[in-house]
C-alpha cells in the first residue's frame, strides 16, 4: 500500500521453503562437481648388474632429490626385491622423471658393464 502522508510503500514478500529433499539434493551437486583429481603413477627403479649401490643412490638424489638415507633404502629394495618405486605422483611428472632417469647416462664406475641408464618404467599406483 501507498501511504500518501509519509510517501513510504508497504510491501510483503511471499517465501516459499524449498522441500528438504531438494535442499539434499543441491548439497549433493555441488559436492560432485568438485574436479577429480588425477591418479598417481610409481616411477619403478628396476635392479640390473650394470649399476653400483652409488650409481643408484646418485641417481636418486640427483632425479628425485632423495636424502642420502632414502636413497640407501630405495637401492636395498632394488636390489634384494629387483625393483624400487623412486617417486609417485601425477603421469606428466612421471613421465618427466622416466625421461631425466634415462637420460642419467652409464655407470662410470663400471665402464665395460654399464652401457646406458638403468631400466626405469612408469605405472598406474593402486588407489
Amino acid at each position: 500500500m501507498f501511504d500518501t502522508e509519509d510517501n513510504q510503500t508497504d510491501t510483503m514478500i511471499a517465501v516459499e521453503l524449498a522441500p528438504e529433499s531438494d535442499v539434499q539434493e543441491a548439497r549433493r551437486s555441488r559436492t560432485s562437481t568438485k574436479p577429480k583429481q588425477e591418479p598417481n603413477y610409481h616411477v619403478i627403479i628396476w635392479n640390473d648388474e650394470e649399476h653400483t649401490y652409488e650409481y643408484v643412490i646418485d641417481l636418486l638424489t640427483t632425479v628425485f632429490k632423495h636424502s642420502e638415507h632414502k636413497a640407501l633404502l630405495i637401492t636395498i629394495e632394488v636390489d634384494k626385491v629387483g625393483r624400487g618405486i623412486a617417486w609417485t605422483c601425477h603421469k606428466e611428472l612421471a613421465e618427466l622423471k622416466l625421461e631425466q632417469v634415462m637420460g642419467f647416462g652409464a655407470d662410470p664406475r663400471m665402464p665395460k658393464e654399464s652401457n646406458g641408464s638403468i631400466r626405469c618404467t612408469i605405472e598406474p599406483a593402486p588407489e
